[in-house]
């Protein structure tokens, strides 16, 4: 090895230190001491007992997503679920070639990190979006719980990876 090669290794090793590589990144995230999900903005658009059940999927993918991050005495994470949209669905809209464009599904809410005296450490507004067949054939009797269970999977996903 010569001295450039031994120079540039160097280098290329002190920005990774400097700069934070994947496992300092990893790391400056918090730990959670809990992780909920707030539906009373859907519950009080008369959402009632669908909103409870939308809360108990995203809980349910928030914990999967944060598995290695929930425990201890850090901040709490608080997921506030302001709208849900679940467009008509009866398979492809596009008939005749008419129409390009399928149904979406939407689920829109904020990330809020709790301290330990209820101040809001950070907040992330977030919008999922999946195509409405996500929740396979229409006229199957459960597709429109899985068609959540897929809004809440997706919303945990891009909440871990873009965000807290």
């Amino acid at each position: 090895m010569n001295r450039r090669h031994a120079a540039s290794g160097l280098l290329a090793w002190a920005v990774l230190v400097l700069a934070g590589g994947p496992a300092a990144r990893a790391q400056a995230r918090p730990v959670f001491s809990s992780v909920a999900v707030d539906v009373a903005p859907l519950t009080a658009k008369g959402l009632g007992a669908f909103a409870e059940f939308v809360g108990r999927a995203l809980q349910r993918q928030l914990r999967e997503a944060y598995a290695d991050r929930i425990g201890g005495r850090g901040p709490r994470l608080v997921v506030r679920l302001d709208a849900l949209s679940l467009r008509a669905y009866a398979g492809s809209e596009n008939r005749l070639g008419l129409g390009s464009g399928s149904p979406t599904d939407y689920l829109e809410g904020e990330a809020l990190v709790i301290g330990p005296r209820g101040e809001i450490l950070a907040r992330h507004p977030q919008l999922s979006a999946v195509p409405s067949s996500s929740g396979g054939a229409w006229y199957d009797p459960d597709s429109e719980n899985r068609r959540v269970e897929a809004l809440a999977a997706h919303f945990a996903g891009w909440l871990r990876r873009s965000a807290i």
